[in-house]
């Protein structure tokens, strides 16, 4: 049977959907991966304060092809890989709304045991590269998933003393202060490496 691989990504300029693309590519790569990428639901408060900008517009209707995320494509799943910037050291509040709408799922039990992980865009290199995925911990824990981090061996890019985006928790990006920095093939390449790592440890845990 094929192992199902969800990315669920929120993103407001594009960085965080460009991960995800090769998030998914990554796990595309594992031999019998069936891999859906879904959209995290806007806000409307949201929606309304960024409409006036050319670049969230342009970004949104970029990826306007990919279905909202629902509780059915998380059942879905043998993995589930997480993508949302950082807003102040902490997941968006787009993602938290999603996650605190699994009240029923986490009741019966239905997410637990999946691998799961996470990646994020920051404006800057000390903008929670690594707090944005440390902190969304605690919800993805109570709800009895299974941790993914990218270790060092697999991707020994992210020892750079360059500005470059990622930890040991997860694949991540910078976009500049003004948005305007897009990822580089370093960053890139830890998303791949982090789909095919939960590809792979899916498969197995589905196999327990």
């Amino acid at each position: 049977m094929a192992t199902n691989v969800l990315i669920p990504f929120y993103s407001s300029y594009g960085h965080t959907y460009q991960m995800a693309q090769a998030v998914a590519e990554g796990a595309e790569g594992v031999e019998d991966t069936d891999v859906q990428l879904r959209r995290i639901p806007e806000l409307e408060g949201a929606r309304q304060a960024m409409s006036g900008q050319d670049a969230y517009v342009q970004a949104q209707e970029a990826m306007s092809e990919h279905p909202e995320v629902t509780h059915d494509d998380l059942r879905w799943a043998d993995g589930i890989i997480w993508g949302s910037p950082t807003r102040y050291g902490n997941m968006t509040a787009q993602m938290k709304q999603f996650i605190d709408s699994t009240g029923a799922l986490w009741q019966n039990g239905e997410l637990e045991g999946k691998a799961t992980a996470m990646f994020t865009s920051t404006a800057t290199i000390h903008g929670g590269q690594e707090t944005t995925i440390l902190t969304s911990l605690v919800p993805l824990l109570h709800l009895g998933m299974i941790f993914v981090g990218l270790p060092y061996g697999e991707n020994p890019q992210i020892l750079t003393t360059d500005g470059i985006g990622g930890s040991p928790y997860g694949p991540a990006t910078l976009a500049g202060g003004d948005g305007s920095r897009q990822p580089v093939e370093e960053e890139l390449l830890s998303a791949r490496n982090l789909g095919r790592r939960v590809a792979n440890v899916s498969a197995r845990l589905k196999g327990l």
